[in-house]
């Protein structure tokens, strides 16, 4: 007489690979999310890059003491990135933000 328990797998085995089935399936599903977020960053990232958020002209990059002003000479927008005003403010000391914005402004000043 043959013992089927050894024919046959179980349910509770079954049910442990239908798991592991669906934690794969689950795992590829957002590996390719992450992939394709990173495929969509990249592309927005290449249509904006050094374009200005106002107008959508090419952003100048001009150096004031070590840091580096993106301004756009279009709509006379100033863009600082993370830290940047920072910066610009113990560059120019701790006498107030009033004379910090006024180095910056004297920057682009129209002549």
């Amino acid at each position: 007489m043959a013992d089927n328990r050894t024919d046959k797998p179980s349910s509770t085995e079954e049910e442990y690979f239908a798991r592991e089935e669906i934690e794969k399936k689950r795992k590829l599903a957002l590996q390719q999310a992450a992939e394709t977020a990173d495929k969509q960053r990249e592309e927005l990232k290449k249509l904006h890059w050094m374009k200005c958020p106002k107008c959508g002209m090419d952003l100048q990059t001009l150096k004031q003491g070590n840091v580096e002003l993106e301004t756009c000479f279009n709509c006379g927008g100033v863009f600082l990135d993370s830290g940047e005003l920072d910066e610009l403010m113990k560059q120019h000391g701790h006498e107030g933000s009033g004379k910090v914005m006024g180095a910056i402004l004297n920057l682009f000043k129209r002549k």
